[in-house]
């Protein structure tokens, strides 16, 4: 069966999707916004909602954030603690950097998730892609990208043992797909998060990701491969690219560029022609997988800064369907057939819309076709994922300092 989760980014994916007048544009800062997705999403018996996060304000104008409805809302934990009280079964994935917290801090935010949830709850650990967080946090610069993964390790074991200690186990998620990511996916990750907007190059990540396992004596089962989708879908595949195009046609310049700074690691191309090409991108240490893909497609495909940051307006380089249920459908299916997914991080384009048709057209086409459950047999998120409680991937020299 195919694993889903909502991934519910405040007012929708869509760079422009709080615009779309179905969006509820103040979303980000709202319990009740959340509460009715949370529902949504457990009534399409998705195995996890899934929460984002960053410890600044992404890079960019001020004029530019404030077009984006993106930059004010809960802090993840505190929001899924609330929704654990309000639904039964669907698991909650929040987002903590080890770069810019203390490992107590997050071993017992993550306990107590995962006991007032009843053992539905997952940690996204990531190492901050945004270099902005440094100055929040006394630092003149950010940690160098190979020594966030070495201090991301280090950090993850001691986490580890005291849940070992508490007797809990959360489902580990990691996102990213840079080399340094990957072994560090390969040696702990249960479920990994990745942007592949195409099909050959995600199953060259799956291959690729699966083939190091025995290395850490871990099972290709052991670990779920969930690439972002972003779904644009409507009755037929006509209004759904009329859909697609309408969103598109609210993307402001402005924030377009806003956009690609964030994701080429806060490099300004303002100063640049939009339908120029994209210049030399500066090393950076923020995100790298992601700034390696916007050079990638620009490159391969000869885009415009313009067109760059209309292709990325939509999913962040994140894989887009545009189509009704079936064609969605056929594309998931796909890639889980082929082997380039296990299942999907669902990115609704505008919120509560989006999420809304997902569930209602596009999870009974999967049911129908035997691809995804029809009820929960479980009640715990490793339940729905199909995954054993896990021994505690931990060092010698830990382990014997934890007994």
């Amino acid at each position: 069966m195919l694993s889903l989760n909502a991934f519910l980014m405040a007012t929708g994916h869509h760079v422009a999707g709080w615009r779309h007048p179905a969006a509820q544009a103040d979303g980000g800062l709202d319990f009740e916004h959340y509460r009715q997705l949370a529902r949504t999403a457990e009534r399409g018996c998705f195995d996890a909602i899934f929460l984002s996060d960053t410890l600044a304000m992404l890079p960019g104008s001020q004029c530019a954030l404030s077009r984006m409805a993106r930059t004010e809302h809960f802090e993840p934990l505190t929001l899924l603690a609330g929704l654990a009280a309000v639904t039964e079964r669907i698991g909650l994935v929040a987002t903590a950097t080890t770069s810019y917290n203390s490992v107590d801090s997050v071993a017992r935010a993550f306990t107590s998730l995962e006991r007032l949830s009843g053992g539905r709850a997952g940690w996204n650990l990531v190492t901050s892609s945004n270099a902005e967080e440094a100055f929040n946090f006394g630092r003149e610069t950010h940690f160098e990208h190979a020594r966030r993964y070495v201090l991301a390790r280090g950090f993850l074991e001691r986490v580890r043992a005291r849940w070992a200690e508490n007797g809990v186990a959360p489902v580990q998620v990691l996102a990213g797909a840079s080399s340094a990511g990957c072994e560090l996916a390969a040696a702990h990750a249960e479920l990994v998060f990745t942007a592949q907007p195409e099909l050959e190059g995600a199953k060259q990540f799956y291959r690729e990701l699966k083939s190091l396992l025995p290395r850490y004596g871990r099972r290709a089962d052991e670990v779920k491969i969930m690439p972002g989708v972003l779904p644009i879908v409507a009755a037929s595949n006509a209004e759904a690219q009329a859909l697609f195009q309408r969103l598109q046609g609210l993307v402001q310049p402005q924030v377009g560029l806003s956009l690609l700074a964030d994701i080429a690691g806060g490099t300004d191309l303002s100063g640049y022609p939009l339908d120029g090409p994209l210049p030399v991108l500066p090393a950076t240490n923020s995100g790298v997988s992601r700034r390696d893909l916007l050079i990638a497609v620009a490159r391969r495909e000869g885009l415009s800064i313009r067109q760059l940051y209309l292709r990325m307006a939509a999913a962040r380089g994140h894989l887009v369907v545009v189509g009704d249920a079936r064609r969605v459908a056929d594309c998931l299916e796909q890639w889980f057939v082929e082997g380039a997914a296990d299942g999907f991080n669902v990115m609704p384009p505008y919120l509560p819309g989006g999420l809304e048709v997902f569930v209602d057209q596009v999870v009974p086409e999967l049911q129908r076709r035997g691809l995804f459950r029809r009820a929960y047999e479980g009640r715990t998120l490793r339940d729905h994922l199909g995954l054993s409680r896990p021994v505690h991937w931990l060092s010698e020299e830990v382990r014997a300092a934890h007994g």
